[in-house]
């Protein structure tokens, strides 16, 4: 049987722990620390309701992942400056921005636990709220002349906006296939990390060859990251600060399912997709998708594509000599493999 919140240890797999934890931070704690008032001064506003609004956000901030991989690949490829601070603020503010706009066009009024911003201010605000953030990004990088990490941002955002609405598309017409569902968690998910490092190593070097295999190990990171989140998605309980079962009410076909549906005759394909096409669904209508994909090998296809994904990533830095950036780079990509949140 498939369980979550946790995979079992596999040959050239190591698992996340504390001290792995520890390990991907090391090399950049002093950084991480000094992080914090550069993202604080890029939201201030004299706005009294939108200061609120920035500081309720920032008072239930993630993991930092995307800043992470900013400092990390920086690291790994040259001096660390203040322009690579420059890019992980540019990173975690878009980041910031897509969560906030997720929220209103996935209707989720859940965010790591708490309610999120339309859940409590309404859609207009936060949609509003996710636009000034993202354009105050945007405005950092111009302002201190970073065009080369302005034009990574600008394809992520272009990126992303493509992946929602041709994710949007297909759970209308419900034809995904494996080939559609790898675009669309490229970019939608995929070019986040990718860009991530991507301007982490530009911001110390201008080495096109050196910056394309970066933003490549976080590319490949990213489908990871995504294909753990899918199957996150059909935990039986909430342990990871959202509600589950989220992508079947909303007519998503994640690569589980793809691959269930894949492995079965017209009729029992019929009977999950008109489960599936149900505008209400049942918990008794999610155990039976849930159970299906399950019998049919879907969780541990996935499973399997998301270790070839962090295999990727890892080969990437194989030309790099041994350091501990690059061992907090491999602790990185393979903690998305087995994060239980």
């Amino acid at each position: 049987m498939f369980t979550f919140g946790g995979l079992k240890k596999k040959k050239g797999y190591k698992i996340f722990s504390m001290s792995s934890k520890d390990q991907i931070i090391a090399p950049i704690q002093e950084e991480l620390i000094n992080f914090e008032p550069y993202f604080k001064k890029a939201t201030k506003s004299d706005l009294p309701l939108l200061s609120n609004i920035i500081n309720y956000i920032l008072r239930r901030k993630g993991k930092q992942m995307r800043p992470m991989l900013v400092f990390l690949t920086a690291k790994l490829n040259g001096d660390f400056n203040e322009r690579t601070f420059h890019a992980a603020l540019t990173i975690e503010l878009l980041h910031t921005a897509t969560l906030v706009h997720d929220d209103v066009v996935d209707d989720s009024y859940q965010r790591r636990g708490f309610f999120s911003v339309n859940a409590v201010w309404k859609n207009k605000i936060a949609v509003l709220v996710g636009d000034f953030i993202l354009a105050k990004g945007l405005l950092w990088s111009i302002d201190h002349k970073d065009y080369d990490i302005l034009g990574h941002i600008s394809t992520a955002v272009k990126d992303m906006s493509e992946g929602e609405i041709l994710q949007i598309e297909k759970a209308r017409k419900l034809d995904i296939t494996e080939a559609v569902y790898f675009e669309i968690i490229r970019k939608k998910t995929a070019s986040l990390l990718a860009t991530s490092a991507a301007v982490g190593t530009c911001s110390v070097t201008t080495d096109i060859e050196v910056i394309e295999r970066m933003r490549l190990f976080g590319e490949y990171a990213g489908m990871a990251f995504q294909i753990k989140d899918d199957l996150f998605d059909y935990q039986k309980s909430n342990v990871i600060g959202k509600p589950t079962g989220n992508d079947l009410r909303e007519k998503k076909i994640t690569l589980p399912l793809i691959h269930a549906l894949n492995q079965v005759g017209s009729n029992d394909k019929s009977r999950i997709l008109k489960i599936v096409r149900k505008r209400s669904k049942s918990a008794a209508d999610l155990r039976e998708v849930r159970d299906f994909v399950e019998l049919q090998g879907g969780f541990t296809y996935a499973e399997k594509v998301m270790h070839e994904y962090v295999e990727k990533a890892i080969g990437q830095l194989a030309d790099y000599t041994e350091s501990k950036v690059k061992t907090a780079l491999i602790g990185y990509v393979n903690y998305i493999s087995s994060r239980v949140s």
